[in-house]
């Protein structure tokens, strides 16, 4: 039995370089497991500091990597990676 993609450290490093290129998100993983990898990667690249970010700043800062910053925005949030209130996210875990 293969560990999930997002247990494996390795198996991480394969997503993110199959979804990306050249710093840019090429689409969004229709599989959970691949998309969480994505989705905590986009954390760690978009959003290091912990702190509020309003929802403006956000788009901008996702839009850089994708241009679908709702359907992001959403998973992050979903995923519990990022946390909404009244239009501010801040990073969780």
């Amino acid at each position: 039995m293969n560990p999930e993609p997002e247990r494996d450290e390795r198996g991480a490093a394969r997503v993110v370089a199959t979804f990306f290129r050249d710093g840019r998100l090429v689409s969004i993983p229709a599989r959970q497991g691949k998309r969480l990898v994505i989705l905590r990667e986009l954390r760690e690249r978009c959003f290091a500091e912990d702190r509020d970010y309003p929802e403006k700043e956000v788009n901008m800062r996702l839009a850089l990597v994708h241009p679908d910053v709702a359907a992001l925005r959403r998973y992050l949030v979903d995923a519990k990676l990022m946390a909404r209130s009244n239009g501010i996210y801040r990073r969780m875990m």
